[in-house]
C-alpha cells in the first residue's frame, strides 16, 4: 500500500527501528524491494536517484507508485538527492509525496534558502521533505564528492537549519560515505547523539552499503530512522548479469526473462538482509 514517508518514520520511531530506502532504476529493482518487503512483512521505500529520474522520467514514477499501491505492505516513494527545482516540481506533480531537497553543495545560507523554498513547494503538495546538512564524500551514479569537499554535520547548526527550513527529516554526515567504503567506517556517534539532542525530526543516514552491523545498530539506538542503500543492491544486480552472460552458450542468447529474474533474486537477497539488519521485519 502506498504510504506517506512520515508515517513510516513515525512508526519506526515508536518501534525503535529504521526503514530501508532503496534506490531503484527499473522494474527489476521495484520487484526486488517489494518482494523482499512483502515476504518479510516489512515497510520499505522506493527511492529515485536524480540520474534514474532523468532516464526514466514520468513512466518510472508511475511504475513506482503503481507498484507501491498494489503492495500488501506499506511502501513509500521518494525522490532522492535532488538539487533541481524542476525535477522536484515534476516529481511532486506526478504524485511523489516525499522528496530530498539537496542543497548540501551550497554555502550554508544558500542551502537554507534553497531548502526552505523547496519545502514550501512540497508542503503545498502535502509532501514531506528531507534535506542534508553537511556534505558526504564518495561516488554514486557518476556523482563524486571529493574528500576535501566533505563536511560533517554541525550539531549547533542543526536546530537552526531545521527551524529555518521547515524540513521533516534531516540527513546527517557523521563519517558515512556514498559508494564503497575503502576502509573500515568510523562513524562519529558522539556527533550523532548531539544532533539527536538538538532536533526533533527523524534522522537519515545515507551510505548504508557496507556499514558493519554494530554501527548500524548503534546508529538506530541514537535516532536514525531511515537508511539509504544503493551500492550493494546495484552490485548484486550487475554481478548476477555478468555471471549469467559469461556462462551463456555462444551463439545461443540467454533468455531475457531469465536474466531479469536472476537480477531480481540477487537484489532481493540484499534487500532482505538489510530489512533484517534495520529491524523492520514483521513491522508492517
Amino acid at each position: 500500500m502506498l504510504t506517506p514517508t512520515l508515517s513510516l518514520l513515525k512508526d519506526a520511531e515508536t518501534g525503535q527501528y529504521a526503514v530501508g530506502a532503496f534506490n531503484i532504476y527499473n522494474l527489476e529493482g521495484v520487484k526486488a524491494v517489494i518482494n523482499a518487503a512483502e515476504q518479510n512483512h516489512s515497510p520499505a521505500m522506493l527511492q529515485l536517484h536524480p540520474s534514474a529520474l532523468a532516464y526514466g522520467g514520468e513512466p518510472l514514477i508511475a511504475l513506482c507508485l503503481t507498484a507501491a499501491r498494489r503492495a500488501s505492505v506499506p511502501i513509500a516513494v521518494h525522490l532522492d538527492h535532488s538539487s533541481s527545482a524542476e525535477h522536484i516540481r515534476m516529481a511532486l506533480a506526478n504524485g511523489v509525496a516525499s522528496i530530498m531537497a539537496d542543497g548540501s553543495a551550497l554555502p550554508y545560507a544558500q542551502n537554507t534558502q534553497f531548502t526552505h523554498t523547496m519545502t514550501t513547494l512540497a508542503h503545498g503538495y502535502y509532501a514531506a521533505v528531507e534535506a542534508e546538512l553537511g556534505r558526504l564524500t564518495g561516488t554514486e551514479d557518476g556523482l563524486t564528492v571529493a574528500e576535501y569537499e566533505a563536511q560533517l554535520t554541525d550539531p549547533a547548526q542543526a536546530a537552526s537549519f531545521v527551524a529555518q527550513t521547515g524540513i521533516d527529516a534531516l540527513a546527517v554526515c557523521i563519517g558515512n560515505v556514498h559508494g564503497v567504503y575503502r576502509t573500515e567506517p568510523q562513524l562519529d556517534f558522539e556527533r550523532l547523539a548531539a544532533i539527536r539532542a538538538a532536533v526533533t525530526v527523524p534522522l537519515v543516514l545515507h551510505g548504508a552499503s557496507g556499514l558493519p552491523e554494530a554501527q548500524v545498530q548503534q546508529a538506530i539506538s541514537l535516532g536514525v530512522r531511515k537508511f539509504n542503500v544503493n551500492t550493494e543492491v546495484r552490485a548484486a544486480y550487475v554481478e548476477t548479469l555478468r555471471t549469467h552472460l559469461a556462462n551463456a552458450q555462444v551463439p545461443d542468447l540467454p533468455d531475457l526473462l531469465d536474466l531479469m529474474r536472476g537480477g531480481v533474486a540477487a537484489m532481493q537477497a540484499v534487500v532482505t538482509a538489510k530489512l533484517i539488519l534495520f529491524g523492520s521485519t514483521d513491522r508492517a
